[in-house]
């Protein structure tokens, strides 16, 4: 099964890491570490850079914000390394957190480094040797929901995670800086985008009222799970802990919901599935959204909303990293397209309000 563990490439161009004073910061800060570093890089993810440091019999991975980013707040790698350094001890499938600097001067940026969790990672196209029937697939889609309700609930405040967020007024909040953080980054003129925005902030009022609470992960879809080669179902592992908080859970449930592309939706939205989501066998958004329901107990007749705003929010993410190849402050060409990820995704949120459906 060793060939279904998530491979490495080599460092893309413009994001090499200083290796010789890489190595002398691993020397001092992890014990026993011994050998010279061989260092390769995770090539998706589109937010925080992620590399594949070898160093004898071990491997670890280093996480870094992206270079020429201006957004501190949204490459905060204390926060992430902190929340890990909590996390771990109750919620094992968290990666453990070895050693954290906010010296510049060995990568140009704050930096933490991990324990490595290998394990299969399901993307767009699944690897070769995986058979991805139907009962498999189903099995899948709904491990993926539990394991969510999982982790929402987790004890947080036993956890040491308390103040990690601020629950009350977490839905107006989340509306009204995704919207700013639009205007911030606006290249195109996407009337979609600002009808949207409109449509939340004239119900999100009603819908805080019914905010919960829980540790949330923020962007937990089928690439952020490590899952076991011998077992796939089993989730071992999960990744990118940097847009954690305490917030609503049916935010987070939403934000899967809002990767999750069914065989009916457009073709071009299926060029952007993280994960096997439309093959036959897998469930729909509104069977997930039941199924969640069922296990955690909690109400989700709102979920018209919440997939809206998750939709939005994908749409600004993608315009900020389209902002930023536009500014030159990034050579990945896999970004010059996401202005028409914006355009797509918008498309679909207005169909999900168009419909009065998330599916």
């Amino acid at each position: 099964m060793d060939d279904l563990v998530d491979k490495t490439r080599a460092v893309r161009a413009g994001e090499e890491l200083d290796l010789a004073r890489l190595e002398r910061f691993l020397s001092e800060a992890i014990p026993g570490l011994s050998g010279p570093v061989v260092v390769e890089q995770f090539p998706s993810g589109h937010s925080n850079l992620t590399y594949l440091l070898k160093a004898g019999n071990r491997e670890l991975v280093l996480r870094r914000p992206p270079f020429g980013s201006k957004v501190k707040s949204a490459h905060d790698m204390g926060r992430e390394y902190r929340i890990l350094s909590r996390l771990h001890a109750v919620y094992p499938r968290a990666p453990k957190p070895l050693a954290y600097t906010e010296d510049d001067s060995i990568l140009g940026a704050h930096f933490y480094v991990m324990e490595r969790i290998a394990g299969l990672i399901l993307r767009r196209s699944p690897p070769k040797g995986l058979d991805l029937g139907p009962e498999l697939t189903r099995a899948l889609s709904e491990s993926v929901i539990d394991g969510l309700a999982e982790l929402h609930a987790l004890d947080y405040v036993a956890a040491g995670l308390g103040d990690l967020g601020k629950p009350d007024g977490y839905v107006v909040r989340q509306v009204t800086g995704w919207t700013k953080r639009y205007q911030d980054s606006k290249t195109d003129d996407i009337p979609e985008v600002e009808q949207i925005a409109a449509w939340l902030a004239e119900r999100m009022d009603a819908v805080a009222k019914k905010s919960g609470a829980a540790l949330i992960h923020n962007d937990w879809k089928y690439d952020n799970l490590v899952l076991d080669p011998n077992e796939p179902t089993k989730i071992i592992g999960v990744l990118d802990w940097e847009m954690s908080t305490i917030g609503d859970p049916l935010m987070d449930l939403a934000t899967t919901l809002s990767y999750w592309i069914e065989p009916n939706d457009p073709d071009e939205l299926k060029m952007f599935a993280f994960g096997p989501t439309y093959l036959p066998g897998s469930a729909s958004r509104l069977e997930l959204a039941e199924r969640y329901a069922k296990k955690t107990g909690r109400d989700v007749s709102d979920i018209l909303f919440y997939f809206v705003f998750a939709l939005f929010k994908n749409a600004v993410v993608a315009q900020q990293i389209y902002y930023r190849f536009k500014q030159g402050l990034t050579k990945d060409e896999r970004f010059a397209m996401f202005i028409a990820g914006v355009r797509m995704i918008s498309q679909q949120a207005m169909r999900a309000i168009t419909k009065g459906s998330i599916t």
